[in-house]
């Protein structure tokens, strides 16, 4: 099959010359042409450029799309959800905005562990049904690959289940999903007084269950005071990559821990949160190869203090952005919501909000050699939008302005 865009607004190719992310100055370099044509057969670009440099007879056989109207770029990479999870949590919203705290909502049996047993009451029918909505929407929205993390179960029967679902979705859904492992994600009730527990079942039946199964790619904790601790983190993690999964962390999103220190020592793929990281830990990251995944939507739904992202940007850190889409700290799967926040909040420019959502962000999946940017021989994940020009997308919030999303060279019309 063969895909011809043909008179392009404005294509905003995030062009990287094969480089797995962009850092500091280059995240504002977007390769943006006018007047722009791409094509691309069986499911992988072929042809990026101007126009005047296309030859028509390229056009025989293939499907050819004007976008004429439209601003193009490559589909969205929401590299941090948690969207398999059972019931709501509008009731701590409501206490919050009455001026209750994240972790008085925790103590009074709110918080993840209110998400945990609406997960282990359902099945994995009922798990996967509520997921397919949301990733329907996501793709509506311009999002082509998500990861999806585990995390609300916290027991053998319930992660399993719910890495399960995922699986299953990835191999179902256009959507390209990758999953990942969160069972230190908070300590269950039953094991309230026994953490260590808790982390010897992770490490001595879960992860071994897990791992040869293929059941997920990564292993994340919740590095945090309270969760896990730095010694319960570096050990469920220095399990995990012995049995073959690559590592994500959860860090420094409540307290400055080290969790961002550890992610680069571990060479973690991306460490995620990061609204607390030390001069330190900014320095850390500069010095390895670890993406920081920056999560605006969560500081604005919990009113918290943002990650640094000038900081690390101006230190060499490569950033992406997602949206943390989950029930209790951000109920939005909206990456260009992400991208307005992280421009008006954080400081970040249009441009390195759009690398940071594509580029950087399949680099925090370990998949930026295939999604990301619009490059010949990368698969072919694009949006078509309904503005007068890149800058546009961030700047008009709270409206979806995807006409067209193109899933491996697949045109979807919604």
């Amino acid at each position: 099959m063969k895909l011809a865009l043909i008179n392009i607004k404005q294509l905003v190719t995030v062009a990287s010359q094969r480089r797995r992310v962009k850092t500091g100055a280059d995240m504002r370099e977007i390769g943006m042409v006018e007047n722009a044509a791409v094509l691309v057969e069986e499911s992988v670009i072929t042809w990026v450029g101007n126009m005047e440099q296309l030859s028509m007879s390229s056009l025989n056989e293939a499907d050819v799309v004007d976008c004429t109207n439209n601003v193009v770029m490559p589909g969205f990479v929401d590299s941090h959800t948690h969207l398999v999870f059972a019931g709501s949590r509008e009731e701590e919203f409501a206490m919050r905005s009455g001026g209750a705290t994240y972790q008085q909502i925790a103590e009074r049996g709110g918080g993840i562990i209110n998400t945990v047993r609406n997960v282990r009451a359902a099945s994995k029918k009922e798990l996967m049904k509520k997921a397919r909505r949301w990733l329907s929407a996501m793709l509506r929205h311009g999002t082509t690959v998500a990861e999806i993390k585990s995390g609300y179960g916290l027991d053998m029967d319930n992660e399993v289940k719910m890495l399960e679902a995922i699986v299953e979705l990835a191999k179902e859904e256009m959507t390209t999903i990758v999953p990942t492992f969160l069972g230190a994600h908070a300590v269950p009730p039953e094991y309230k007084e026994n953490k260590s527990g808790y982390v010897r079942l992770i490490i001595e039946r879960m992860l071994p269950y897990i791992a040869p199964r293929k059941l997920a790619e990564f292993c994340d904790v919740f590095c945090e005071r309270g969760y896990f601790d730095l010694q319960d983190t570096e050990e469920i993690l220095t399990f995990a990559k012995q049995s073959g999964l690559a590592l994500k962390v959860h860090a420094e999103e409540l307290t400055p821990l080290g969790g961002a220190q550890l992610a680069a020592q571990l060479n973690a793929v991306s460490v995620d949160h990061l609204e607390h990281i030390t001069d330190n830990g900014i320095q850390a990251l500069a010095d390895s190869q670890t993406v920081a995944t920056l999560l605006p939507g969560v500081s604005f739904f919990l009113n918290h203090q943002y990650a640094p992202a000038r900081a690390l940007i101006e230190g060499g850190v490569p950033v992406a952005i997602a949206t943390d889409f989950n029930p209790g700290s951000c109920m939005s799967y909206s990456m260009p919501l992400m991208m307005t926040i992280a421009c008006t909040h954080m400081k970040m420019t249009p441009e390195e909000a759009i690398t940071a959502s594509t580029l950087n962000a399949a680099a925090a999946l370990s998949r930026s050699q295939e999604y990301g940017s619009i490059e010949v021989g990368k698969k072919a994940d694009m949006i078509l939008l309904n503005i007068p020009n890149y800058k546009f997308l961030a700047y008009h919030f709270g409206e979806n302005h995807v006409d067209r999303v193109i899933k491996h060279g697949v045109v979807l019309e919604f």
